[in-house]
């Protein structure tokens, strides 16, 4: 077992294999939670409508996606909200009235994006987690916490410049060489820092999210080991973990979602509205509370919820699963290696 670890790593796998296990894990939790978020979307846009060619946040629940809506246009993905009276009512009248292809608009550009910022997220937070364990000697509840929201403020400030460079090009077609000077255009007039334009409330909203929900992750994951009496998490408990984990954490962090999804639509204004009128995330909070209440925080929790935690629960049990299979790979090939010296 010493030997296999030397080889592949603190946690019996290779980073390449962490990658290729989250990878997996991204692809399938977008495909299948794609429709609540955009349930979720419209129900937050309803008292505040995008308009023609604003920007807004698309996020899968793994990660956030910077989109912009082209009301009006037959081939937008994105559509102006009608008056929906519930989750139940918005997906019933989005899939009669726009088809049912219409619950996965935005799959592609969350594919583009959630793919690589889940496979530096997690896999971050694993080499994380594994060093303060066993290179600094850390242990206790509080080291998935600290390696959860690390992990989370690392991949945000990695796929923040792409996610800008991508909304650009989705804003109008762009070839190659004007998309370059949009870009130097931008950077020449607010420097380098407009690359990472909304990052501030990103960072508010997930890696609260990301340390709320490794810490309890992690700790459930360990008590229902405990119980089964087993040493590693099976699928159902990576699953149940997972979910339970993900939905405390989607409820405690939903008025920070909703908030980010009114600003959005401010930077969808940017052209028109000079950068410093833009609202901070506080001052977009007590006019939500003026408006509508504290309930006003948590529009959109039934979908969150039915979005969140079903991902959650998919790519941890997944992304869990694919350890198991690599590392199970690994053990069997350092003893085929143990048993070849033996005889040599």
């Amino acid at each position: 077992m010493a030997s296999t670890q030397t080889v592949a790593g603190l946690n019996g796998i290779t980073p390449i294999q962490q990658m290729i296990a989250s990878c997996s894990g991204a692809f399938m939790t977008s495909v299948i939670v794609t429709p609540f978020d955009v349930v979720k979307i419209r129900l937050q846009a309803q008292r505040t409508p995008f308009y023609k060619g604003k920007c807004f946040l698309y996020c899968n629940g793994l990660m956030d996606h910077l989109c912009v809506c082209e009301n009006g246009n037959a081939s937008a993905w994105y559509k102006a909200p009608g008056q929906f009276r519930g989750t139940m009512d918005a997906f019933i009248q989005i899939a009669r009235n726009e088809g049912l292809k219409s619950l996965w608009s935005g799959l592609p550009p969350t594919l583009i994006m959630a793919v690589p910022a889940t496979v530096i997220y997690f896999t971050s937070y694993d080499q994380l987690r594994n060093l303060m364990k066993s290179q600094m000697g850390y242990d206790g509840n509080y080291v998935p916490l600290i390696a959860g929201a690390s992990a989370r403020v690392g991949a945000v400030t990695v796929i923040s410049p792409l996610e800008l460079i991508r909304t650009k090009s989705q804003s109008r077609p762009l070839k190659y060489k004007e998309l370059r000077n949009v870009i130097r255009t931008a950077v020449a007039q607010e420097g380098w820092l407009s690359l990472w334009r909304g990052w501030g409330p990103t960072v508010l909203r997930d890696v609260p999210f990301s340390a709320i929900y490794w810490f309890n992750y992690e700790l459930m994951k360990k008590q229902l080991c405990k119980k089964y009496n087993v040493s590693e998490p099976t699928l159902t408990i990576s699953f149940s973990s997972g979910a339970s984990s993900g939905a405390i954490a989607a409820v405690l962090t939903l008025p920070f979602d909703v908030v980010k999804t009114r600003r959005q639509i401010e930077i969808g204004e940017l052209n028109t509205k000079p950068r410093k009128q833009l609202s901070s995330t506080w001052k977009i909070m007590e006019r939500i509370v003026s408006q509508s209440g504290f309930e006003g925080l948590f529009v959109g929790l039934l979908p969150r919820l039915m979005k969140v935690a079903p991902a959650c629960a998919i790519m941890v049990s997944s992304y869990e699963y694919g350890k198991s299979f690599f590392r199970k790979i690994n053990q069997e090939r350092e003893r085929k290696k143990s048993y070849s010296s033996d005889f040599s």
